[in-house]
Order: structure tokens, then sequence, then C-alpha cells
């Protein structure tokens, strides 16, 4: 029913913002009859701002047009490589008449963002697509709106976020041979657990996995957002925050967690700020200062455009992750596409870099949950493991705008840069090495107890006494 009254209310509310709108450029047009008003600027400030606060907003686009590669502008055309009923895998494809550019750009490494299915749309990474493609091939996960997807075409779990990222992670390595991977927040859970699978089963892995201020472990410094899931219990979440979409959308009758709930929280967090930023951009617009205002509505542009999460994706995301904490206790089962049930097993990576990056002043993923991936993944060698924290960065500084552009990109960079190729695979222990390559009739002299404690700690312990071994 709440989600009818939301709908029912943004319909009664949408042509006074578009009335609030027009007048507002009525009374800014000095050439017009209410323009000559003394208080015109402040009376067209004033239905400007209204006209923001309640109007509709859609989903952005990406908008990059160009990069600049070594003083040379680089076109970008944006293309749909794989489309699922859930998502999208976007690729920004780069084009240049310059040789000298197209001989750089052609063996740059490959890079699969996965952005966050948490509210917003995956355009909130403008800015990190647009930094990263200077010296990447980028491909991005663009989530689908869940209101958008008719019932028909399934249920949308947290097994399948798993699978959908490792179908993507195959599809550059057979485009590239091998790829690097990045996550921002949400993800990294997902992300890890999709490597870990791949490496469980003996396929290749990324060359590198880049974890940005994601709850790898929400136990240490819980952050608002964090006490909310652990404190209210799963049944309070189906009961107070689940509701289906209204017959308005595609995806009637799909139980989801609506985008304007997810709005409100986030709202919730910092109601002074946000309060305090929608009075300066009246201010703003009283004095003319054209580029402080533009600044203001990219912003909310991009930040009021939210979308809704399938309801079993979600509540399986507060479980999982912030409730039973089921990746660093390794109790984590995801059923592949085959429906067969794997465990998660972290510890299984070998030959995959590890960065994480956390920001020193944010408020939704605290100090030290991103950082807890090196702990689970004991199988990374020291050397290809690197912490970075950005100082005076909150979470969306790790990702957007100045600091990250100039602090955290260039360790990401230089990260993906150094571990560009595959690791050489550890040597065979000498013991084995020796039998497997002695002659039929030497192998007999061996002695059996040395053959047989080497076939001991070649042979892979059981899959059932794993965890038993571990402890």
């Amino acid at each position: 029913m709440l989600y009818q009254l939301y709908e029912t209310q943004r319909s009664l509310m949408e042509p006074f913002a578009d009335l609030a709108n027009a007048a507002a450029k009525v009374y800014s047009n000095p050439l017009s009859f209410a323009g000559q008003n003394p208080f015109a600027q402040r009376i067209s400030a004033t239905y400007d701002l209204l006209h923001r606060l309640g109007k509709d907003y859609e989903k952005p686009e990406f908008g990059i047009r160009t990069i600049e590669v070594d003083g040379v502008d680089v076109a970008i055309h944006e293309r749909v490589e794989i489309n699922k009923p859930f998502c999208e895998l976007r690729r920004f494809k780069r084009f240049s008449d310059d040789t000298h550019i197209l001989a750089k750009i052609k063996n740059q490494p490959a890079v699969l963002i996965v952005a966050p299915l948490s509210g917003h749309y995956a355009t909130l990474l403008r800015d990190t697509v647009k930094s990263m493609l200077r010296d990447h091939k980028v491909y991005i996960t663009d989530w689908k709106n869940a209101r958008l997807v008719p019932l028909s075409e399934g249920e949308f779990h947290l097994d399948d976020y798993v699978n959908y990222v490792q179908e993507f992670i195959r599809h550059l390595q057979k485009q590239y041979g091998n790829c690097h991977v990045m996550s921002v927040c949400q993800p990294t859970v997902p992300v890890l657990a999709a490597v870990s699978l791949m490496a469980s089963r003996g396929e290749k892995t990324p060359l590198s996995m880049t974890m940005m201020g994601g709850p790898i472990d929400a136990r240490k410094s819980p952050t608002a957002v964090n006490n909310l899931a652990m404190n209210k219990s799963h049944t309070w979440f189906e009961h107070n925050v689940i509701y289906r979409v209204p017959s308005s959308f595609p995806g009637v009758g799909r139980r989801v967690y609506p985008g304007f709930l997810q709005h409100s929280g986030f709202v919730a967090m910092n109601p002074d700020h946000h309060a305090k930023s929608h009075y300066d951009y009246f201010k703003d617009l009283i004095k003319g200062d054209d580029a402080s205002t533009e600044a203001h509505r990219k912003f909310y542009d991009e930040y009021n455009a939210v979308l809704d999460m399938d309801a079993d994706y979600y509540l399986e995301t507060i479980r999982v992750v912030f409730q039973d904490f089921c990746l660093v206790n390794g109790t984590w089962d995801v059923k592949s596409p085959e429906g067969k049930i794997e465990r998660v097993h972290p510890d299984d990576i070998k030959t995959t870099a590890l960065l994480s990056i956390e920001g020193e002043l944010d408020d939704i993923s605290g100090s030290g949950q991103t950082q807890a991936v090196h702990e689970i993944c004991g199988g990374v060698p020291k050397e290809m493991q690197r912490h970075f924290e950005a100082k005076g960065a909150g979470h969306y500084g790790i990702f957007s705008g100045r600091r990250w552009r100039e602090h955290v990109y260039p360790v990401v960079k230089s990260f993906i840069l150094d571990h560009n190729t595959q690791p050489a695979a550890k040597e065979t222990p000498p013991v084995v090495k020796a039998v497997a390559k002695a002659p039929a009739k030497a192998a007999v002299k061996t002695p059996a107890k040395t053959v047989a404690t080497a076939a001991k700690k070649a042979a892979p312990k059981p899959v059932a006494k794993r965890a038993a071994a571990k402890k």
C-alpha cells in the first residue's frame, strides 16, 4: 500500500513541479513582464527550488563523449556487450585516428568495474569511469531497476549476482586473455565470492581485485547503516520495507525494496547537510552563481535518482553480509547456474593481486571493514597485497571528486599496471617431481615410505575436511 500511496503523491505533484519550473523561467527572464519585478530573482529561485524538490528523477546517462589521452581527444562509444534480465554489461569503446594513441590504448589493461546495487544507478561512478578510461579498457555492470523487470524474467537472488559477475569476468578473459576487477562498496562481497569460487574450481582468476569501501567484515567499526541492518531481524525487514510494484510499471507484482525508501534513509542519515545544501543552492540562484548552481544540480540529479531492488536479493544481502557474516565466518554457500551448491573459500585465491581502499571519514563502510579482506585471503602472497587509506575522504570521495582523481586513482592505476601479467605457477615440490620424472624401474626402487609421504603432501585435502583442517 505504501508504494501505491507514494506513486499517487508523485503523480499529483508532477504537474505542480512542472508549473514551478515554468514560473522560475518566466521570472528569471529579464525581458518578460514578470522579470521586471524587483523581487524577480528571489521569486525565480523559490520556484526553481520547489521544482527540484518535487520533480521525478529518472536514470541519468553516463554522457561520456570524449576523454583526453596524451593531449588528444579520444571518442567514446558506449554500448551494451551482454544484456541480462537484471543487468547490462556496458562497455566504453575508445576510438581515435591518431596512430600513436591507438598503439598506446591497444595494449592497456581491461578492467571490469562492478557498480553497487544498493539504491543508486551505476552512473554514480561516472567520475570513476572517466578517470579509468584514460589508461584502461573499461566495462561496467549497469544494474536494472527491478520495477521495470517483468515477473516473467524470474527472481533475482544474491547467488545470481555472484553468477553474473563470474560470467562477465569470463567474457573479458575470452576477449583479452585476462582482466582486472574493481568493486565499489556493496559489490566487494559478491565479487570476492565470485573470484573465490572460480579459484576453488581451478578456473583462471582475474589478475587483480580492487576493493573499495565495502563491508567485507561489517562487524568492524559499525556505522549507522550497519547498525540498522544488524539490530533489526530478518522478519522485520521483510514486513516493513518490502512492497509489490504497482500496476503502472512493467514489473507489476514483483516484490522489491523501493528506491524511495532507500533514498529516504540516505537523507535521514545527514538531514542537516542536505538542508544546508539546498539553502546554499537557493542563495546561489539569487546571486546568479551559475557554476555553483550547476554543480548542485548535477550532484542531486544523480543522488536523487534511485532504483528498486528485488526483494530476494536485498533480504539475502542483509542476512549474509550484515547478520550472519557468512563470508568471514566461512559459512557462505552459493548456488551455481547449474544448481550446484558451492562453499565460498577466499583462501583458495592464489594468483590474484589484492588492493583494498578505505576513506578515512567513511560513514557507510567503517574503518577496517574493507581491509579485512586481507585477513581472509591468506592464499594471496603478501607482496601481492596492498591497503590504502584516503586521508580526509568520505565514502563518495574514494571513487568520485578531487580526492579520487588526485590521490586514489594514481594508486589504483599503479597497482593494476604492476600486476598486469599472470604470475608464474609455483614449481612442483622436489620430492614429487623426482618421483614423477623417474623411470618406472627407478620408481620401484624408491623407498615406499618416501613415496607415500610425498603423495600424502601433494594430495589435496578432501573438501569435506577442509574447514576442520583450517581450524
